[in-house]
């Protein structure tokens, strides 16, 4: 797949469970479960939008296309 799902490291860095955020998303856990792993074939919008707004993130920091995420690995 092309874009990763980095939902694991912004949950980290927030200190909140998938739990917690799928009782704030209003969404099922299963289908966030779907989504961290990288197994959702797509996400709607309100849901990325609820999920970021939750999050105190932007998009670009849930979602990172292969290319962007090899080269920020290469540079730690």
């Amino acid at each position: 797949m092309a874009v990763l799902v980095r939902l694991d490291e912004v949950l980290l860095a927030r200190r909140m469970t998938l739990t917690e955020l799928a009782q704030a998303v209003d969404i099922t856990l299963a289908n966030l479960s779907i989504l961290k792993t990288g197994k959702a074939r797509a996400i709607r919008f309100t849901t990325l939008d609820a999920i970021c707004r939750v999050l105190e993130c932007q998009p670009g920091d849930i979602l990172v296309h292969a290319d962007t995420a090899e080269e920020t690995d290469a540079d730690d």
